[in-house]
């Protein structure tokens, strides 16, 4: 969809340098493939320094207007001129849309019957546009075999919209454009309902949601594509060329094609340094390039802080063409396809009426009112016959949003209006959807605009803090609903029975709003829910949970993450700061919901199970009473008895059992479960101690894949086992080590597939077993090489960081390694604690996007805590070995 309308004859329009178009003219019947290719170097050069200074709108028509010359030119080499057939740029070339590696799509037009000679000629003149390497689509077709394609493809019959003559016979594009222009070829109606289902097909394979990690600039919702529908839809109703003729139909106003203008302007700007960049046709904003695009648009070159800010700038852009997009094609639908009809109208109050399932006003001065706007969300949330809003409302309410000086909470009606929709238990379905997507929460409180859009620049947090904020409530709305109960039933049974469900909506709310201000965004948050709160009359004691739940909603997945939540101590520490019941149940499904809405991807039954056995343990502790603490010999005693219950059920000797268990320290049996204790020793006790016994368990455990490991105490087993599991691309999340008083290991891991799944094939698990017995059997057990390290991961460079962790035991330490989470990491690891002869006996394995965040509890040669001498050069040591 072109702003200009671009000719054959474009040369002395445009930016492009005389010299060029000259080289083309003079070079008579001698253009070869080296002076095409030297003239191609020296129009891309000119092309990129051209960026920097010049309206991307000429940038993209000088690149189309020098193609059209060298096309020309190697058109008329090739004698085609001489025949009844025409070269015909269509698509966006056709638009004059001609970004640095975009496609040239090119229609060769020829008459029904077509010589020998000529179709030795066209295709002498494809392969020579191959041989110069211009990217070149191209289809040769008659008229009747584009009106026939073009029946059949919606996707066809647009591309040939976009047609714009470039050399050859007029008369056949004039014949082609004749047929094209009838009233039963593609009817408005026709081609609009064909467009709205081909951008939802797109919308959905992009999942719905614009704010990903590496968006399309083309295909993602809000993008390019959703300008170009809006300009398709018109175009073949209208017969406009451009969005500025729309404006003269009143489909457009004009601060509308202003603000489509400002967006395209940057997506193209934004697309044409992409191609530069990544040096071919790409329309995904990878990680790899999103720094030299940031860099090449001006946003600066220090770091993450400029892809952050375009990307910001980004986002914003794709909320805005999305709004604009859904307004537009409705307006076309409702408005000039589909007349409303009076019977479908149903008043609502005296302000707003039912249009089909489409709210809109009675009047155009109901928002003159502002808490009219946030009045329209809470009918919304009371009249489940809503769907969505009418376009006519939607332009209002843009128009009201734009005229606000302050924020709408400022106004009591407003702050009593909101709190109802929070409270409705449909308001933060699909009110909520478009408060958000409407921009309304910004203007209803000024400090969610520091959010809107941000993007962090890492693999963890996979949408804008706006973004992730919205599905953080969605999710807590969903534990309310009984029809979900099937997927997290815990967090629906506590959500369903919580008296005041918006405490925690409100939570969620404000649990990320401090992000981008520097500072602890928690603690900056918990001071904004509180003022918010305490504003819209909630108790303090409400306000209290809000602020507090703001504060430490990362507390959970932490001590989930990071800690041996069966260590007392741990849940000790965790239920003092957590408090009572109350706070756990918030706390608990808060954390659920934000784990899952920070990336989904990432979200596993591992880390559900984590925090479920939290939640229990916790919970158990509170009603115990934390006051006291579980003695020692007690818990030792408790475990073997049930242990040696099982293992006599299973008919095994107990003088065995015992005789075992004399080689094993106190700690295996405060570390195991009795129903683990009892299958390791089992099989101990049947095992040939020659060789390492490995066990693969068929049942998940945690989420997770158990491997248990029992073999002779070697250098490198922990390392060169966490190698092996990463050669077959398995995650290590949990490790815990116990060496016995005989000179044996007792290891145990939890792993999770490549798609964060237990494993589940037996054959598969044999195979590892066997592969893993044999090398685990060598003299001199080695590490394997290091994968290549995957491309995302190369954007990022994350310094590594080691802290000491203070715990309870007098014999242990606790060092948490932060590093990019490359391949061969955790082994890296491993092999610098076996060189300073460092004991592990437990590791939690936490991966934040790019980011890896081990905890491992470890002990000197002699198993005791690390004086503070052996930290400072454990810390050297792993420094080096890490960077």
């Amino acid at each position: 969809m072109a702003n200009h309308i671009i000719t054959t004859n474009l040369a002395a329009l445009t930016l492009v340098p005389e010299h060029f178009m000259n080289k083309l003219a003079v070079c008579a019947n001698s253009l070869s493939l080296r002076d095409i290719s030297q003239l191609r170097g020296a129009f891309n050069i000119w092309l990129r320094d051209a960026f920097y200074q010049n309206d991307i709108n000429d940038l993209l028509i000088a690149r189309a207007s020098f193609v059209d010359a060298l096309l020309s030119k190697l058109w008329s080499q090739h004698h085609l001129d001489e025949d009844q057939v025409s070269l015909v740029a269509v698509g966006g070339y056709g638009r004059g849309e001609l970004h640095p590696h975009s496609d040239v799509d090119i229609l060769i037009l020829t008459q029904e019957q077509v010589s020998s000679a000529l179709e030795e000629k066209i295709s002498s003149f494809i392969t020579q546009l191959w041989d110069v390497k211009l990217d070149v689509g191209h289809s040769v077709r008659s008229i009747s075999e584009c009106i026939k394609q073009s029946e059949k493809d919606v996707t066809v019959a647009t591309t040939l919209m976009e047609r714009r003559q470039i050399a050859g016979s007029k008369s056949l594009v004039q014949q082609l454009t004749a047929t094209l222009n009838k009233n039963d070829f593609w009817t408005s109606e026709k081609f609009f309902i064909a467009k709205c289902k081909e951008q939802g097909g797109r919308h959905q394979q992009y999942r719905g949601a614009a704010y990903t990690l590496e968006p399309n600039l083309k295909a993602n919702p809000g993008g390019l594509r959703d300008i170009q529908t809006i300009a398709w839809v018109a175009k073949r109703h209208f017969n406009a060329d451009s969005l500025e003729e729309l404006v003269e139909h009143n489909y457009l106003y004009p601060n509308e094609f202003f603000e489509l203008l400002e967006a395209q302007d940057y997506l193209w700007r934004m697309r044409f340094a992409l191609h530069f960049v990544a040096g071919r046709s790409e329309n995904r904003l990878l990680f790899d390039y999103q720094a030299d695009v940031a860099k090449m648009m001006g946003f600066g070159d220090e770091g993450k802080a400029p892809v952050e800010r375009m990307m910001k700038r980004f986002f914003r852009i794709l909320s805005r063409v999305t709004e604009l997009n859904i307004m537009l094609l409705q307006h076309f639908k409702d408005a000039i396809i589909k007349k409303t009809n009076t019977n479908d109208i149903t008043n609502l109050n005296t302000d707003f009426e039912l249009v089909g399932t489409l709210i809109n006003v009675r009047n155009d001065r109901v928002f003159m009112g502002s808490f009219k706007i946030i009045e329209m969300f809470l009918i919304i949330a009371q009249e489940p016959r809503i769907k969505g809003i009418h376009s006519h409302t939607i332009r209002l309410m843009r128009y009201a949003r734009r005229r606000l000086i302050s924020g709408l909470l400022d106004y009591e009606d407003c702050r009593k209006t909101f709190m109802s929709i929070i409270r409705h238990p449909r308001g933060l379905g699909l009110p909520l959807t478009l408060m958000h997507r409407h921009s309304i929460i910004g203007a209803y409180l000024p400090i969610w605009r520091d959010i809107a859009g941000q993007m962090q620049f890492d693999l963890f947090h996979a949408y804008s803090v706006d973004e992730h904020t919205i599905r953080v409530i969605k999710n807590l709305h969903q534990f309310s609903q009984p029809e979900h109960n099937h997927k997290f039933p815990l967090c629906s049974q506590i959500v369903q029975k919580i008296r005041k469900p918006e405490v925690l909506y409100l939570g969620g709310f404000f649990h990320d709003i401090g992000k981008g201000r520097g500072g602890d965004h928690a603690k900056l948050g918990a001071v904004d829910a509180l003022d918010f709160c305490l504003s819209h009359k909630m108790s303090k004691h409400d306000s209290n949970m809000v602020a507090w739940l703001v504060e430490h909603h990362l507390l959970m997945s932490v001590t989930a993450q990071r800690r041996d939540i069966n260590d007392e101590n741990v849940i000790r520490t965790f239920g003092e700061i957590v408090r009572d019941e109350a706070h756990l149940n918030y706390l608990y499904c808060l954390t659920v919901a934000d784990m899952r809405g920070t990336n989904e991807s990432l979200w596993n039954n591992w880390k559900a199970n984590l925090l479920e056995e939290l939640y229990f343990n916790t919970l158990s502790a509170f009603r115990n009473g934390l006051e006291k603490p579980v003695e020692t010999r007690s818990k030792i005693r408790e475990n073997q008895q049930q242990a040696l219950a099982l293992l006599l059920d299973d008919r095994i000797n107990e003088q065995q059992v015992k005789a075992l268990w004399s080689e094993f320290r106190v700690d295996y049996f405060l570390r195991y479960s009795p129903a683990q204790i009892a299958r390791q020793c089992k099989n101990i006790i049947k095992h040939d101690r020659e060789k390492p016994l490995v066990l693969i368990s068929p049942i998940p455990y945690r989420g997770g894949t158990e491997v248990f490991i029992f073999t002779k105490e070697k250098n490198n087993t922990f390392a060169s086992t966490v190698s092996y599991f990463m050669t077959k691309k398995l995650s290590t999340h949990d490790a815990k080590i116990i060496t016995t008083k005989t000179g044996y290991t007792v290891n145990t891991f939890v792993v999770l597939d490549s798609r964060n799944k237990p494993l589940r094939e037996s054959s598969y698990t044999k195979t590892m077993s066997h592969e893993l017995v044999e090398r685990l059997a060598q003299q001199d057990v080695t590490v394997l090489p290091e994968p290549k390290v995957a491309r995302v991961l190369k954007q990022f460079n994350v310094a590594p960081r080691v802290n000491f962790i203070n715990i309870h035991a007098k014999n242990r330490t606790m060092i948490e390694i932060v590093a990019l989470d490359r391949p061969g990491l955790l082994s890296n690891i491993a092999e610098v604690f076996q060189e300073d002869k460092i004991n592990i006996h437990s590791a939690k394995i936490t991966t934040f996007g790019e980011k890896a965040d081990d905890v491992f509890t470890i002990s000197n040669a002699n198993d005791d805590a690390l004086s503070e001498e052996e930290k400072t050069a454990l810390v050297l040591h792993l420094t080096e070995e890490i960077e």
